[in-house]
């Protein structure tokens, strides 16, 4: 008579790093986008070590001279250094993106999940309140923001995060009302436990891979909303460097006369948000159980 041996032995575990190459290997484009990420961080956070001159300091003597060995990107109508201002630029560009992104995204993490849980007239003020704040474009609702408070990084990153709140907050709920239905939600309602620790402790982990995926798009439009207010003279004001305020000085004086003033600062911010576009449909279709490869 034979019998049937059950391995119960767990499965292997896979470690970080083999789990980052299985990554690269099915998600080349992502590994694209997270490289240019990686390397705009990198530069940014670092740029009193990479940046060869201060992006704040005039030489009226070198005034829009073209890319040299001397300045490898030229320089804009007041003599600086424009390889300088971009590697500082992107410090700016990832404050001013990461924190709008992570404030507005665990403040719409809360609110959504809180909706759908408590349902009722909970859920119907949060989600009409959304409907009021997302009947108007990004840009518009930040205009609007930094019209009342003032131009600056810090009321630029309010005016950001303000309209990405109600976005992030409608794809969660719409997450968590599927969980909300779950057997061991009802199992922990039974067993007493408060409404809290039944969110925190079983229905925000089950929402957050599209959480994820909602936080890294945000970054790479609260860059693009960041360089569209400082274009407008309304985001961050001289002389911190900031990507679109380049662009404000020399996008269209200059555009004949020293183009490369408004190009690598354009070409900059389409780096930024390709890479940062890239890395996040990577993660979707990792995190995504219907998308992911087997």
């Amino acid at each position: 008579m034979s019998t049937t041996v059950i391995d119960d032995a767990p499965l292997p575990q896979r470690s970080y790093w083999q789990s980052l190459m299985r990554f690269c290997q099915r998600q080349p484009l992502g590994t694209f986008g997270l490289v240019l990420v990686v390397i705009m961080a990198v530069t940014g956070f670092s740029a009193e070590l990479i940046a060869p001159y201060n992006p704040t300091a005039n030489d009226f003597a070198a005034m829009t001279e073209p890319p040299s060995w001397q300045h490898l990107l030229g320089t804009d109508q007041f003599g600086r250094d424009l390889m300088s201002r971009i590697i500082y630029g992107a410090r700016t560009a990832l404050i001013v993106g990461m924190t709008s992104a992570i404030v507005g995204g665990f403040s719409g993490l809360i609110l959504g999940v809180g909706s759908a849980y408590f349902g009722g007239t909970t859920d119907l003020i949060i989600q009409r309140l959304s409907d009021i704040v997302m009947a108007f474009p990004l840009i518009i609702m930040a205009l609007a923001v930094v019209a009342i408070f003032g131009p600056g990084v810090q009321n630029v990153i309010m005016a950001i995060t303000i309209p990405l709140i109600p976005r992030c907050s409608r794809v969660v709920r719409s997450s968590a009302l599927t969980v909300r239905e779950m057997p061991y939600v009802d199992a922990a309602r039974a067993c007493g436990f408060g409404a809290t620790r039944i969110i925190m402790r079983h229905m925000v982990p089950n929402v957050m891979a599209p959480f994820l995926i909602m936080v890294t798009s945000f970054v790479g439009q609260a860059i693009l909303a960041e360089a569209s207010l400082s274009y407008l003279g309304l985001g961050v004001q001289e002389p911190v460097p900031a990507w679109g305020l380049m662009l404000q000085g020399g996008a269209e004086e200059y555009a004949s006369t020293a183009p490369w003033i408004a190009i690598f600062p354009g070409v900059a911010i389409m780096l930024a948000v390709l890479g940062i576009n890239l890395f996040g449909d990577a993660m979707r279709d990792a995190l995504d159980p219907k998308l992911r490869e087997r």
